[in-house]
């Protein structure tokens, strides 16, 4: 197969891994794991005076931009492809100072990301807890009787980030008084009544709940009673 020509991408200085056994036309070394053509014939990284500088494989596009930057030369290194029958990027030659540096640039810049994901998550947490904090007030409001500990233990429940429970629906965050009883008939449901048994023992999801709901009524009507004899004591 006759040697291709110089590869016809627009990238400045170019760089060839080749597909098969070359040799270098100026010094006769090989066989060649990199060269550049030259008037249609390889030469060696060395002849063409660009030994000195390093590979950066492709994959990081930040890394290889900077490189660039930092490197007073560099090269663009493609192989052929046979099936696609053309020249692909497969990573560039940069001088190795250049590379150290635009290292240090990311890795400062993966520093500076750190940081801002780290406030971000605490920013994110201390809206939670208020949140938390505010759906355990509504439910001790429409439920006075409900102990503090156990409102506290459902708003959390139901508030949890990303889970799809109630308390993180457009309603719950808006506190509406549906919402948040529906979290509490849901923790009295599972932690008051036999119905995570019944479900266990084979019983159908809406006659378990059918067995059940006088035992919820009952709670609920409990915790809101206690609010009404606390205000007529």
């Amino acid at each position: 197969m006759t040697f291709l020509a110089t590869p016809p991408l627009r990238t400045g200085l170019l760089v060839v891994q080749p597909l098969r056994r070359r040799h270098c036309a100026e010094c006769r070394g090989g066989p060649l794991s990199l060269l550049v053509v030259e008037d249609g014939a390889p030469r060696c990284l060395d002849c063409a005076d660009l030994g000195h500088l390093v590979f950066l494989p492709r994959g990081d596009v930040a890394l290889t931009r900077r490189s660039r930057e930092e490197s007073a030369l560099s090269a663009v290194v493609v192989r052929f492809n046979r099936r696609k029958g053309r020249y692909e990027r497969q990573g560039v030659l940069v001088e190795e100072a250049g590379l150290a540096r635009a290292e240090a640039r990311c890795l400062a810049d993966a520093e500076a990301r750190r940081r801002r994901r780290a406030r971000d998550a605490r920013r994110r947490a201390e809206r939670d807890v208020r949140f938390a904090d505010a759906f355990a007030a509504e439910i001790r409001r429409l439920f006075p009787g409900c102990p503090v500990d156990r409102a506290r233990e459902i708003a959390a429940h139901a508030s949890v980030r990303g889970s799809g429970r109630v308390g993180r629906s457009a309603a719950g965050r808006a506190l509406s008084e549906g919402a948040v009883t529906s979290a509490v008939v849901a923790s009295v449901r599972h932690v008051d009544t036999p119905y995570d048994q019944l479900l266990m023992s084979g019983v159908a999801r809406h006659e378990a709940r059918r067995r059940i709901t006088g035992t919820v009524e009952a709670v609920l009507k409990g915790w809101r009673a206690s609010g009404v004899e606390a205000e007529v004591g």
